[in-house]
């Protein structure tokens, strides 16, 4: 059964998490938000830190510690997944495109670190990986991507674009998802580690950006691009009755990872509206009915309920995750619930501080526009409610679309 209260052996890492995000994550966030695709070099030192954590088993605040645990006894684990969350609110807390930006903290990092062999996690460990699943015409349709991959000897030959690549420019290597077969349809979808300096594989441009701007986001061209047959993640095997759960395993752990950033914005948005709102005299009175308070204090009880699921919600999907139960289902509804949640928040504490909010005098309007791509990236507000009705309903993919 999951707990409410912060685990014990957690809270120096969430309270570390908190001190990052308070000192270096949030004085640094306008500067960078201006500075677009400039690296912010204070996180390299940061960087280090979080492996060191990682390769001792205390886990980081990013993605790489990520990964289902070997079988365990009966009880309660609080592994990896659920300490990441954590760590994760924190620094979102301070700034997501400084998280978005922390070396070997990636998506792709996660993507390795859920499904590769142990040789694989040898062979990578201690780089930065980001993750390329995006393609022009397919959106949040994972199933459609074309980007294809041809076996050739030892190796395989990749020919698509990638748009949309988190960290794409900066690291080092990029987990791109491609099809052995189209005619196999989600069963021949794979997942390969193609390192930078591959010829055939080219940085087309980078993105600016409504908002994370600390954090690039690039497109990727792939032209016979030649990649080791022991860069694919997972089987290789085309199973049609498994279809691509293999490589859907990621979004199962990463997707509750961006559930956990934006339950950090929401946090951030709520308690500076309520620092300003308190300013002028308005305050949220908990022993009284929301009807009998002022209305800016009755919408603040609002968002803070909106938080509180979106809250928990992670921490399930995150919970199960470490206790090796399926949590499709509820890495869907926390990252539904948290991404639409984080929006919501945000736009409204704009609008509840007026002015200040608007205003590039206070970080509301600098999170508002932060907040938007969490409720689009892993996967889309419609995507989630489609993979929920299909696990609430026992459907399958091609019998609800």
């Amino acid at each position: 059964m999951i707990h409410l209260e912060t685990p014990s052996k957690f809270r120096a890492l969430v309270e570390q998490a908190h001190q990052v995000a308070a000192e270096i994550f949030r004085p640094n966030s306008r500067r960078y938000d201006r500075a677009e695709h400039e690296y912010p070099k204070e996180l390299d030192m940061l960087g280090a830190l979080l492996d060191g954590m990682n390769a001792s088993g205390v886990g980081g605040a990013g993605a790489a510690g990520v990964r289902r645990e070997s079988a365990h006894g009966e009880g309660n684990r609080n592994g990896t997944n659920l300490s990441t969350a954590l760590g994760t609110m924190e620094l979102c807390w301070g700034d997501v495109g400084f998280l978005l930006s922390m070396p070997r903290q990636g998506l792709g990092n996660a993507a390795i670190a859920s499904v590769a062999s142990e040789e694989q996690l040898q062979r990578f460990a201690g780089r930065w990986a980001a993750m390329a699943i995006t393609e022009p015409h397919c959106g949040s349709d994972s199933a459609a991507i074309r980007t294809t991959a041809r076996l050739d000897g030892d190796h395989y030959v990749l020919n698509g674009d990638k748009i949309f690549v988190t960290a794409g420019a900066r690291a080092e290597l990029v987990v791109v998802w491609a099809t052995l077969d189209r005619s196999a349809g989600r069963a021949a979808i794979k997942s390969f580690v193609v390192e930078k300096g591959t010829p055939g594989f080219e940085l087309v441009r980078l993105e600016h950006k409504l908002g994370i701007r600390a954090s690039d986001t690039a497109q990727f061209a792939l032209r016979d691009c030649r990649v080791p047959a022991a860069n694919l993640l997972g089987d290789p095997a085309i199973n049609v009755e498994k279809g691509f759960a293999g490589v859907m395993q990621t979004f199962d752990n990463t997707r509750p990872l961006v559930a956990a950033m934006a339950v950090g914005l929401a946090r951030a948005c709520i308690e500076e509206t309520q620092r300003l709102l308190k300013a002028v005299g308005v305050e949220i009175d908990y022993d009284r009915p929301a009807h009998a308070q002022p209305a800016a204090a009755a919408e603040l009880l609002r968002l803070e309920a909106d938080y509180e699921a979106a809250r928990l919600l992670t921490l399930q999907a995150a919970w199960m995750a470490d206790n090796r139960k399926p949590n499709s289902l509820q890495a869907s509804q926390a990252k539904a619930k948290a991404g639409r949640a984080c929006v919501d928040i945000a736009l409204k504490c704009v609008e509840l501080c007026g002015s200040a909010g608007y205003g590039e005098g206070e970080l509301l309007e600098k999170w508002a526009r932060d907040a938007k791509i969490l409720d689009i990236f892993e996967g889309t507000q419609q995507i989630q409610l489609l993979i929920i009705a299909r696990r609430l309903l026992g459907k399958t993919s091609a019998e609800l679309k």
